[in-house]
């Protein structure tokens, strides 16, 4: 019985006749494919030696086919029937998802049939050539030779011909599909001698094509469509080859691409609140470690199993970044966490609103629910069971997070007298009682964000409420830690209007003078203390550990004290709204749904309370952190491991820790100090990065991709609203609220705002910012101070000039600008 040598398609998708050949044996059950056989490497054995040795050394001209081989070859080609042939290589690890081998092995196109046989010969000699051995041993493969298979396919005279890659090869964009083409066949254009056109079809569907295009655009949509059916078909990306003959569409070739680099999208939209501007190595690796512990917390409590969270551990690991100095939130990793929570696919939009991410999740990840929307809508009703306990549960859970802050953080501990391992063994309690152990504000965080959302929901749909009719339902909620220091900041103030000597030596004296200058005023200097002994830790960019406190500097609450006795307090009446408020919801609601209301209300007061009141705690525990480390590099120094103990903030807590229980990976700490500082120095000087950008591949290698860019008006714009109230006045743009002078109460612009900023928010009549959420601080603050509020302003800082007038509506979001500061007349009056 003769042995085959050459197979059909179907008869090859199970003979070793290399990867082009079974991907085209595939696609033909699904793609229009032309007509093909394929010609075993085996059949290369049939030659003699001699012929083998003239096939290597290219001398094809004229040397005969054994006849079985022959044979074979004439009855396919006359079963198919063609003229022209397309006589290519298939090697065995040709056209792999790492290794395409493209352009290694020659290809003949428009072959007549007497000389197919020739043109098999030539194919397999490229088997030999050097480009070939130096590809496998680059790709670490086989180094020995390998001729390959040879495809013989039916040529298509095609009218235009061409490449597509159903995803962008430059840029790993898998939203962009780009063809390249040119008249007639594509041979010219996949060797590269000649450019073609190039046209790109953009998610939006518009394409993006030359002046005087080749193809139309049904015949774009139809190529791209094809790529994309056969990435569909093989599960990655592919670069296909095709060709249109008399108005049909043919797949010649389909192959994985195989030069896309992973892409990550990076955002701070919302983590720049807590972590502006240049963030030093140890703030960043202390975050890395908590957001690691947190995040798997937190999909536990929304019931998420072990296995689930054990096989997703690298993305729990990579939940923040650090880019120039910078830390981003890894929105890649972020979208995957929420896709493990049950609900997220009918849930998604309402989770972005609460926490913050402003342009939602890009297109381009494409993350769904691991169980799909039906199993995803049924695992979240079984979940909705957990989390009534869990909320039963919670005032408990507040109260045991409570004393084991008072436990642990109620005893000062004198840190400057401990030795070092001291400090790291202090700190790995801290770690291991606190930091590890967040799980009551976890679920507080998670209930505020559910009931404030659905208190929105319920405004909207049995209220009627177009504005924020909920902001003034959780407004003056009082017992609000972060809303005292205001107070007590305006009781110091007080005090100090009628002391002229003093008021003086707190605006320009010492930190010596002011502390001697006090002891004559004891109800002062009592207050003084216990601000400082009590919220001395809230400062600016708090949860940078490498930031001053009022402890460090307390001369600064003292000019903050001073600023305020200057002016006169800004009264706001948060109290009314929120009365008015509820006796509109007691008016439209009666029977189960006001019962219903006020039960959401309640929780969402609550919750939104204990968040920030919660916050104020993390706050106190990195101050603890912050204190420990300090002790540590003041420690290190005396080892003369560092110069200064402030370098200890370019060490991680891995180092730190490692050096006291023997992890060390270098004991050149100074050096690696040193390093980092110059290394963080020159990130001081480039300039600021996009809020949101995309990676191809590792984000130091690149330069960074910016998202789409919004077209914004130059006399209006739309953020969030988060506590209502109109107003019109001048605005102050403020970087940094220490050494902003404020001669009276005005309009607050800011990038974000962090609890250091209740220095100045006394004196805002309205506070309008760039970032931010509805539960961000400045939104739960302004509503807990009644200051008119809009957070997410897109690129209020850069729109809006000191000096500018504007009317805001806190109930809307809208912010128009009425007369910029250069101008004479208002600008609204110039509009058509």
């Amino acid at each position: 019985m003769q042995t085959s040598l050459i197979f059909t398609p179907s008869e090859a998708l199970t003979q070793p006749v290399g990867g082009k050949a079974q991907a085209l044996a595939r696609l033909g059950e699904k793609f229009p494919i032309p007509s093909w056989f394929v010609v075993s490497a085996q059949a290369f054995a049939l030659l003699t030696a001699e012929q083998q040795a003239q096939v290597a050394h290219g001398n094809t001209a004229g040397l005969p086919l054994p006849e079985t081989l022959q044979t074979q070859l004439s009855q396919h080609l006359s079963r198919l029937g063609g003229q022209l042939w397309a006589v290519r290589s298939s090697a065995l690890d040709e056209d792999g998802s790492q290794t395409s081998f493209a352009g290694q092995f020659d290809s003949f196109l428009n072959i007549p049939t007497e000389q197919v046989a020739e043109h098999l010969l030539k194919v397999w000699h490229s088997g030999f050539a050097s480009r070939t051995a130096a590809y496998r041993k680059e790709k670490g493969l086989h180094s020995g030779v390998q001729v390959p298979a040879v495809l013989v396919q039916r040529m298509v005279q095609a009218d235009s011909a061409g490449v597509c890659f159903s995803a962008d090869p430059v840029n790993s964009d898998r939203t962009r599909c780009v063809v390249s083409a040119v008249q007639g066949l594509g041979d010219r254009l996949v060797s590269g001698e000649e450019d073609g056109e190039t046209y790109t079809l953009l998610e939006s569907g518009e394409i993006e094509k030359p002046a005087s295009p080749l193809l139309t655009d049904p015949q774009v949509k139809q190529i791209c469509s094809l790529a994309r059916q056969s990435e569909k078909f093989f599960g990655v990306p592919q670069d296909i080859e095709w060709a249109i003959e008399k108005g049909k569409l043919f797949l010649l070739q389909s192959r994985p691409i195989t030069t896309l680099e992973s892409v990550t999208w990076w955002d701070n939209s919302n983590i720049i609140e807590s972590y502006s501007g240049i963030t030093t190595p140890l703030t960043f690796s202390f975050a890395s470690r908590a957001y690691r512990t947190v995040y798997r917390h937190f999909v536990r409590l929304l019931g998420v199993s072990d296995r689930t969270i054990q096989q997703n551990g690298h993305v729990f690991d990579v939940m923040i970044g650090l880019v120039q100095g910078r830390i981003y939130y890894n929105l890649s990793n972020w979208y995957r966490v929420l896709g493990m929570l049950p609900g997220f696919s009918i849930n998604r939009k309402f989770m972005e609103q609460m926490m913050g991410v402003s342009d939602g999740m890009p297109t381009e990840l494409k993350v769904q629910s691991s169980s799909g929307a039906l199993q995803d809508t049924l695992d979240l009703l079984r979940t909705v069971g957990g989390l009534m306990w869990t909320l039963q549960q919670l005032p408990g859970a507040r109260a045991r997070f409570y004393t084991r802050l008072k436990k642990h953080l109620g005893v000062r501990k004198h840190l400057p007298a401990m030795g070092y391992s001291q400090l790291a063994d202090h700190y790995r309690t801290l770690e291991a009682e606190l930091l590890n152990r967040w799980d009551a504000p976890l679920s507080n965080d998670f209930f505020a964000m559910i009931f404030y959302g659905v208190l929105r929901q319920l405004c909207s749909k049995w209220l009627s409420d177009t504005g924020s009719l909920q902001n003034d339902l959780v407004s003056a909620e009082g017992q609000m830690i972060s809303a005292v220091p205001a107070k007590k900041l305006e009781e110091m103030a007080g005090l100090l209007r009628n002391q002229p000597d003093l008021l003086n030596t707190f605006q320009n004296g010492s930190r010596t003078e002011i502390l001697q200058a006090l002891q004559a005023h004891s109800d002062l200097q009592k207050r003084f203390q216990i601000y400082l002994q009590d919220f001395g830790e809230r400062c600016l960019d708090e949860l940078k550990l490498e930031s001053l406190t009022l402890q460090d500097e307390p001369e600064m609450l003292a000019r903050m004290v001073a600023r305020l006795s200057l002016i006169p307090p800004v009264s706001h009446d948060a109290q009314s709204r929120r009365e008015k408020a509820e006796e509109i919801a007691r008016q439209k609601l009666s029977g189960w749904k006001e019962k219903v209301f006020f039960w959401v209300l309640q929780h969402a007061r609550e919750c939104v309370r204990e968040r920030e009141n919660m916050r104020f705690e993390r706050t106190r525990v990195f101050g603890e952190a912050r204190k420990i480390f300090r002790s540590m590099g003041a420690n290190l120094v005396k080892m003369q491991l560092l110069d200064d103990p402030e370098d200890v903030f370019y060490l991680t807590v891995d180092e730190l820790l490692g050096y006291a229980e023997g992890t060390a990976t270098s004991l050149n700490l100074k050096g690696l100090a040193q390093m980092r500082k110059e290394e963080f120095q020159g990130y001081q000087t480039l300039p600021g990065l996009p809020r949101r950008f995309r990676a191809a591949g590792s984000v130091y290698r690149q330069s960074l991709q910016t998202s789409t860019s919004l077209t914004l008006s130059e006399t209006e714009r739309q953020g969030i609203p988060c506590s209502p109230g109109v107003v019109r006045g001048t605005v102050r743009v403020v970087k940094d609220p220490r050494t902003v002078q404020l001669s009276e109460p005005t309009i607050l612009v800011a990038e974000r705002t962090d609890p250091g900023w209740i220095i100045i928010l006394p004196l805002a009549r309205a506070l309008l910012v760039e970032r931010g959420s509805l539960l961000s601080h400045s939104a739960i603050v302004s509503r807990e101070l009644g200051i008119p509020g809009i957070v997410a302003i897109p690129e209020v800082t850069h729109w809006l000039q000191d000096g500018d007038e504007v009317e805001l509506d806190g109930s809307t979001g809208v912010v128009r600008l009425i007369r910029a500061a250069n101008q004479p007349s208002p600008l609204l009056e110039k509009q058509p």
